[in-house]
């Protein structure tokens, strides 16, 4: 790990480093269209888990509160699967690369997921919409996107100081 001059550790090896020295990210923060970047990657994972586990949930014919769990589930799974592959093809062992997944996307998974989840619990007749009735995926949709409004600030608070989504940064090809 590069020590720096205030006495930080960079936490992947010289790359946020090099990056503060070309642009990429300044000294003391990281810029906008990183954390919006990293805040999409999260939500991707989250809305594919979202929807696999509304649509598990309504198959079988599940009630709201077992549906959203597995929904909620889901989403850090697939959330975490997301980065653990990307980090993987760096030649990263299985261990390392779930320990980067976890340290790179709980804090914002986790925010979008309770600003999605809540979005959608309070919205009118949206946890009792059918996967067809456009009420679910209007709800669904404007839920991601308030959380990714949420987010994204608190992925760039956190990739400026070499945590969440920084973590994994170094990884990335």
């Amino acid at each position: 790990m590069e020590q720096h001059v205030n006495g930080e550790q960079d936490v992947h090896g010289g790359q946020h480093a090099q990056d503060e020295r070309a642009g990429g990210h300044p000294p003391g923060g990281a810029d906008w269209p990183t954390a919006a970047r990293a805040t999409l990657h999260c939500l991707t994972g989250c809305a594919i888990g979202e929807v696999v586990g509304m649509a598990i949930g309504t198959a079988l014919a599940w009630h709201n509160a077992p549906t959203m769990t597995l929904a909620i589930v889901l989403a850090f799974l697939f959330g975490y699967s997301l980065t653990v592959f990307a980090v993987l093809r760096s030649g990263l062992d299985w261990k390392s690369a779930l320990k980067v997944a976890l340290a790179a996307d709980t804090l914002s998974i986790a925010i979008m997921e309770l600003v999605d989840n809540v979005i959608v619990a309070l919205t009118p007749g949206a946890m009792d919409a059918e996967l067809s009735d456009g009420l679910f995926w209007g709800a669904l949709a404007f839920g991601f996107l308030i959380a990714f409004l949420i987010t994204t600030p608190v992925n760039k608070w956190m990739i400026g100081r070499g945590k969440g989504h920084a973590v994994a940064h170094a990884y990335h090809h």
